[in-house]
């Protein structure tokens, strides 16, 4: 949990060293909003401990709506803040029919990005995809998924970024201990573990597509948005909040509880999406375009200003 106290950045026990989508958030918030502005508020992300009552209260929630530590929002408990912000709507749309949330006390400001540099000799005559989340999210399917487009391609590449350790829970990658091995292996493959976010941003205005085959539900996805603001082809079921993120601009498929299934759909729609890189087929400027003006953090510090603003007055 992050959270700004009367302007000041405050993270709790639980997650000292994260430097994940919330806490990124949470840090830019804390640079661009105005401190006269934020001296009466209590700015909560995701996860209370210590409510101020002497502060207006806002709860930013990035779970989802299943998760323990936002269960204490039913029954009422949501009136102990003054708004609730959500990322997306499809989020606020489950917290209203599985914990009751009124829409009355809710708004939804979306997550921002810095936009990505990309200049077109950044881009190499191989095809290269990109994977830069946590592991529990579809790596799995990926590498098998790869492992077959590989054999047939040797113009193709992958780099991934995945590690818990972007949380500070490195022990929680000993359980992908093998599937990480099978990937440093592959003669195709670069593994980088967990980097820096500006040395993420680099990797991507070099890639060509960001592969995605998601089994985990976002409640919005920075890690998408970078993409699309890199000019990636972006590939990835239409689950969650991913379709509401992409806003129409990405190469989506049909999710599938099946694990099979959904590789065997990912794979025909990740080999179209290289055969189209290789021949240059598709134009990515309007998609950049929409991407740098809709999730910038110039727009989003209007949106957050104008509700301080509400709040307060």
């Amino acid at each position: 949990m992050v959270e700004l106290v009367q302007g000041e950045l405050i993270r709790n026990e639980t997650n000292p060293r994260a430097m994940g989508g919330t806490e990124m958030i949470a840090i830019e918030m804390h640079k661009r909003l105005p401190q006269d502005l934020l001296k009466d508020f209590q700015i909560i992300h995701s996860r209370p401990r210590e409510i101020r009552n002497d502060l207006k209260k806002i709860l930013v929630l990035h779970d989802l709506h299943g998760d323990p530590e936002v269960q204490h929002l039913k029954d009422g408990g949501w009136n102990a803040y003054d708004k609730l912000v959500f990322v997306s709507n499809w989020q606020l749309q489950m917290y209203n029919a599985y914990l009751g949330i009124p829409y009355s006390k809710s708004i939804v400001i979306k997550n921002a990005i810095n936009p990505v540099e990309v200049k077109p000799e950044d881009k190499s005559d191989k095809v290269k995809l990109i994977y830069h989340t946590t592991p529990h999210r579809g790596l799995h399917i990926l590498y098998a998924v790869y492992e077959k487009i590989a054999e047939e391609f040797d113009f193709v590449e992958l780099d991934f970024y995945s590690s818990f350790a972007i949380y500070g829970w490195e022990q929680r990658d000993e359980q992908y201990k093998d599937l990480f091995e099978k990937l440093k292996s592959h003669p195709q493959i670069n593994y980088h573990g967990s980097v820096p976010n500006d040395e993420v941003k680099k990797a991507l205005a070099k890639a060509h597509i960001f592969a995605y085959p998601s089994i985990w539900m976002e409640t919005s996805c920075i890690s998408l948005m970078e993409a699309l603001s890199a000019g990636c082809v972006c590939v990835h079921p239409n689950y969650a909040a991913l379709p509401e993120t992409a806003g129409n601009w990405t190469q989506m498929y049909q999710w599938n509880e099946d694990v099979t299934s959904h590789a065997n759909v990912f794979y025909n729609t990740l080999r179209n999406a290289v055969l189209h890189c290789k021949e240059n087929a598709i134009s990515f400027n309007a998609q950049k375009s929409y991407t740098d003006a809709f999730y910038s953090w110039d727009r989003r510090q209007t949106e957050w200003i104008n509700l301080l603003t509400s709040l307060r007055n």
